[in-house]
């Protein structure tokens, strides 16, 4: 496959989560203790997201978090919204340690500047977004949504932390 042949398959990926998107439409009661909802904003492009986290303990019984659900409503270009929809398929269903590993392989992609070979087996659809990363502006597109979910995981981590100390 030539790389124009890459590019086109990762557009057309990015272009099938921008239309059909998954994960889309706030779900759950962000009061809940194992939930939290954030709003982020990139005031370069006017991207937004409110993205809500929703974690449940985890069968296992060891005391480790999953990511339950994830659900967003957001407004902005074709890359922002197609990468919350990649989002939320990579981690729902995911250890919150999982998940963070995750975000951190996206991130370093995002961050790469086109330079990192994605890892196709941890990022999936994500992969597509590697072109992304050769254009600065775009990059705070991609990553709008994952630092929202890494905010609100964050915050719900230490919640449930703090009622269980």
């Amino acid at each position: 496959m030539t790389a124009q042949d890459l590019d086109a398959l990762y557009q057309e990926i990015i272009l099938d989560h921008y239309k059909n998107p998954h994960g889309k439409g706030l779900r759950g009661d962000a009061g809940d203790a194992s939930a939290a909802e954030v709003h982020h904003v990139n005031p370069t492009c006017g991207d937004e997201v409110t993205l809500r986290v929703h974690l449940a303990d985890g069968a296992d019984g060891a005391g480790g978090q999953v990511v339950e659900d994830v659900s967003y409503d957001a407004l902005g270009c074709s890359i922002s919204q197609a990468s919350a929809s990649v989002l939320y398929d990579l981690v729902v269903g995911k250890s919150v340690e999982e998940a963070m590993t995750i975000h951190g392989e996206f991130l370093a992609l995002m961050q790469g500047k086109g330079t990192v070979e994605p890892d196709e087996e941890v990022l999936e659809d994500g992969i597509a977004f590697a072109g992304v990363a050769k254009f600065p502006a775009r990059v705070k597109c991609a990553l709008l949504s994952w630092m929202a979910w890494k905010d609100a995981t964050t915050q719900v981590v230490a919640a449930t932390e703090g009622d269980n100390a």
